[in-house]
């Protein structure tokens, strides 16, 4: 059976890449019939595409993109919400050492993915809104597109189950839940030693409306 089916990816394998060489050689085709005034009007798009993706940076920028930041209250949550399209927010609590690790994590990513908003508020502090997004474990962090929560990463099941898990491992996570801009592949997420495992994106998992809890061991 294991024969079968590494042929049989193989195969699939193959005709993907003829594909893509295909799809290659239609593009070098096409760009070698490109006259003069072709090459300039290509040039100019791309132009106003790069000058257009600047000034998104610059605007993404000024609302605090790039910067992991706590949120005083309740009410910031939901401004800043209403401000930028993708926003992770990380529910903490002091006494949970767990949230220094996510901590950590999210202060590398925030300057590497601009187009998202990085957030962290204190759980025990905004009971409202504990309620409201039904966080019951510390940590969780929520995944918010368009102004609505898509996703939970609660404790950390989904990024190995250990405190050591490397930040690429988390990267991927909010990659499978559209929240960043993800560059790798999100069938294969990174594993220590730069190796990694096949798996299927995982379902948002629900979680039980409730109190602010702190996790235990048991739960890891």
């Amino acid at each position: 059976m294991a024969g079968t089916a590494d042929a049989a990816l193989q195969q699939q394998l193959m005709k993907v890449t003829e594909i893509i060489e295909g799809q290659v050689d239609a593009e070098i085709e096409r760009l070698d019939q490109m006259d003069d005034d072709d090459m300039e009007k290509l040039r100019q798009r791309r132009l106003a595409a790069m000058k257009k993706e600047h000034e998104q940076k610059q605007e993404w920028l000024k609302i605090g993109h790039g910067q992991y930041s706590e949120l005083p209250g309740e009410r910031e949550f939901f401004d800043e919400c209403k401000k930028s399209k993708h926003v992770v927010c990380h529910f903490y609590k002091d006494s949970t050492f767990r949230c220094k690790i996510v901590d950590k994590h999210l202060s590398i990513l925030a300057p590497k993915h601009i187009e998202t908003r990085f957030l962290k508020i204190n759980a025990e502090k905004s009971p409202f809104l504990a309620e409201r997004l039904r966080i019951k474990v510390i940590p969780t962090m929520a995944l918010i597109k368009d102004g609505k929560t898509c996703d939970y990463v609660v404790g950390f099941d989904d990024v190995g189950g250990t405190d050591d898990f490397p930040t690429e491992m988390l990267e991927w996570r909010l990659g499978c839940a559209g929240v960043i801009n993800y560059s790798g592949n999100l069938t294969e997420p990174p594993l220590p030693g730069g190796k990694s495992k096949s798996i299927l994106k995982s379902k948002p998992k629900k979680t039980i409306r409730g109190t602010v809890e702190d996790d235990s061991d048991d739960e890891w």
